[in-house]
């Protein structure tokens, strides 16, 4: 099947209960990894900030908590070095694959840990990071999330955040604009020299939620080379339900390739975020189940496209 997975929250889990990536109680762990036919997994370190910190009690800064969460993902790395390994660059995916393991790609979801602090996006790359989302649901440096205000889902990135995105494809750094503003998105558009993407954003015209691509902005990716995610969270899938169902995925998917071609398409399961979510495939090892409802609308080679081709394609032409 060889899946790549633009988008998970697993790490915060493995932080917040303290439970290891082979086998814990998570949506996705090795094992389960394995068992649903991954390829690569791209492991976000979500960065809490404001009432979300709160809500965790975390007293440290986001810069200090994306090192915490750093440190863990090396940790993690270092354990289950039989299994799965850290991936660069395109190229690192096909030698994990020869030596008979996955592979992993560190990424960021909310820049905040930037803040306004252009050498710290060096330092980022350095770490490992190859992708990141400019924002997530609160205002930084960069630029503002999405809202469902006109008003403010219309604001662009700030200066830092055209400098920032310009030292991003400087780098190979993938940028991602899922939580964006549109008007944020337009300004990727205009401004960016390597494809983006959307690591887990669906479908507005079916799913009615600010944090979905419009149509308009499904063919701007795709003009761009770019891609964008299929995200499992039931509101995204579907409007005022809990349910994540396969068929809705479909959908998506259908829709997303007539609107913007296959080339656009890729996974993006926000898996261990999307608490509230009611799976019908309950976790990543269900995957060969939606693969199989997807084998009945797309041919073979359009299905090797959205399950590693359209990524890899997209992380060469960043990252090499």
């Amino acid at each position: 099947m060889n899946i790549i997975d633009m988008h998970c929250d697993t790490l915060l889990e493995c932080y917040i209960k303290k439970q290891p990536l082979r086998d814990g109680p998570f949506q996705i762990n090795v094992e389960k990894l394995k068992k649903g036919g991954c390829l690569a997994q791209c492991f976000a370190i979500f960065v809490v900030s404001n009432d979300v910190a709160d809500s965790l009690n975390m007293a440290l800064s986001p810069y200090e908590f994306y090192r915490d969460m750093l440190a863990l993902y090396k940790r993690e790395m270092e354990e289950n070095s039989d299994r799965i390994a850290p991936a660069l660059c395109a190229d690192d995916i096909g030698r994990n694959r020869s030596e008979g393991r996955m592979s992993a790609i560190l990424t960021v979801e909310d820049f905040v840990a930037v803040d306004g602090k252009i050498d710290r996006i060096d330092e980022f790359f350095n770490d490992g990071v190859r992708m990141a989302s400019l924002t997530w649901n609160f205002e930084n440096s960069i630029g503002y999330p999405n809202s469902d205000d006109p008003a403010l889902h219309a604001k662009g990135l700030k200066p830092f955040g055209i400098e920032a995105l310009s030292r991003m494809n400087e780098l190979g750094m993938i940028v991602d604009v899922s939580h964006l503003t549109e008007g944020g998105f337009d300004d990727v558009a205009a401004h960016a020299t390597k494809p983006f993407l959307a690591s887990h954003s669906n479908a507005r015209a079916i799913a009615l939620h600010q944090r979905n691509l419009t149509d308009r902005q499904l063919k701007v990716v795709a003009e761009n080379g770019g891609i964008a995610g299929i995200n499992f969270c039931a509101r995204f899938l579907e409007d005022d339900t809990d349910y994540s169902s396969i068929e809705n995925i479909v959908k998506h998917m259908i829709y997303i390739r007539e609107k913007a071609g296959v080339e656009t398409l890729a996974w993006g399961s926000d898996l261990d975020g999307i608490e509230g979510s009611i799976l019908e495939y309950e976790d990543y090892a269900g995957f060969p189940r939606i693969l199989d409802a997807l084998s009945k609308h797309f041919s073979d080679d359009e299905l090797d496209l959205i399950n590693h081709g359209n990524f890899m394609r997209v992380f060469r032409d960043n990252a090499g």
